[in-house]
């Protein structure tokens, strides 16, 4: 058998033994979740504020926990959409691919899409002592959007350098503006925001660092934007400190809400995906 074959071989065993790794990883982490989230999980917990003593194992929920996260999350991703879009409408359009600026700029955007969490919180946090603010709803939106803008600009950046600049000159032949192309730009590289959307939520709903400097924590649920909030993260990491094993099988019921949010938004963003991909324009 010839030496380039035997290195095929070697390579494929290596690879089919990393995804049946990562698989078992996977169903491990999934199969811990459900197996003791649905032991304990129930409607009452789910729709149901925190009653007095919940944290040591008595009555109420964590629905204030769900709909934080969830205020916190579709806030800080509309935003991070609007941020983003001309963002990478302008460095693909205004700008030539051999711009230094643009290579400054996805540099940076590549050194704050690798900060932790927690360094944003930090950041966030020095920030709202100097502007006054205290931890609030508005808080969490602000440190989660900063932690989602590079990951939806450096992915849709990408799906942005594969669009036919040919397609761009026809639009200025004929006539269109600036502003009417974005709509043919924003239109081609539909799955790659979708993707980055995904990518973006999935950070966002599961960042509990950030959230625990900026948005604090509350048994209630937030009727503006200057009060606390709290998120499924922050209460799982509160309810697994507890030493009581009622209440931590309860982070789990948590986790299990928060991992099936996280499915069901893939789910939806896979079907997204494809939806915009089967109306790309070859």
């Amino acid at each position: 058998m010839k030496k380039s074959v035997i290195k095929e071989k070697i390579a494929q065993s290596i690879m089919a033994i990393a995804i049946v790794a990562v698989l078992i990883l996977v169903v491990s982490i999934i199969w811990t979740i459900f197996s003791r989230g649905f032991s304990c999980i129930t409607w009452e917990m789910v729709t149901s504020l925190p009653g007095g003593g919940f944290y040591i194992g008595k009555e109420g929920g964590f629905l204030n926990a769900i709909v934080g996260s969830l205020y916190i999350v579709l806030a800080s991703t509309a935003i991070g959409l609007l941020i983003s879009i001309p963002i990478v409408f302008y460095l693909n359009v205004f700008l030539k691919e051999t711009s230094k600026f643009a290579y400054i700029a996805r540099l940076a955007f590549d050194v704050l899409f690798g900060i932790p969490s927690i360094v944003y919180g930090a950041f966030a946090f020095t920030l709202m002592i100097y502007l006054g603010l205290k931890t609030s709803l508005l808080g969490g939106i602000i440190v989660t959007t900063l932690l989602i803008i590079p990951i939806f600009i450096r992915s849709m950046d990408e799906v942005a350098k594969t669009f036919p600049k040919d397609l761009l000159e026809a639009s200025f032949s004929l006539g269109a503006t600036r502003l009417e192309t974005l709509g043919i730009v924003v239109r081609q590289i539909a799955p790659g925001i979708a993707t980055a959307t995904l990518l973006s939520v999935g950070r966002a709903i599961g960042d509990a660092a950030g959230v625990m400097f900026t948005a604090g924590f509350s048994d209630s649920i937030p009727t503006s934007f200057t009060q606390q909030a709290a998120t499924l993260p922050l209460s799982i990491f509160f309810q697994l400190s507890a030493p009581q094993i009622e209440v931590q099988n309860r982070a789990y019921a948590a986790a299990l809400v928060l991992t099936i949010i996280v499915l069901v938004i893939s789910l939806l963003g896979r079907f997204i995906t494809n939806h915009f991909s089967k109306n790309r324009l070859k």
